[in-house]
């Protein structure tokens, strides 16, 4: 009758490194894609908050008959309560009133 050993129970070494293999090779997919889309919701986040400002820009030309000369003139007449990106980019009210990022 063979005799059971005492160290039979738990992980072999292998075992652990493959396991830790497998979970490295996942991250390696998996990390890559979150960074990708949250570039990609900050990117429509920053275009809707650009479409909401010129519609305020609009608002704000038919209200006051003239068109505002900058964004903090929307901000201080209570159209809209931030004028910048989600990703802090800054942005511009051209005289046409259009939005653009500061940096285009």
């Amino acid at each position: 009758m063979r005799k059971k050993c005492q160290n039979d129970s738990g992980f072999t070494m292998i075992e652990m490194m493959v396991v830790l293999l497998i979970i490295t090779v996942l991250l390696l997919i998996a990390v890559p894609n979150m960074v990708k889309n949250n570039e990609v919701a900050q990117s429509k986040g920053c275009d809707a908050t650009i479409n909401i400002l010129e519609a305020q820009a609009g608002a704000y030309r038919v209200e006051h008959e003239t068109p505002a000369s900058a964004l903090t003139d929307l901000k201080e007449g209570g159209y809209v309560e931030t004028i910048t990106c989600p990703d802090q980019t800054a942005l511009t009210l051209n005289a046409d009133g259009t939005v653009t990022k500061a940096s285009e």
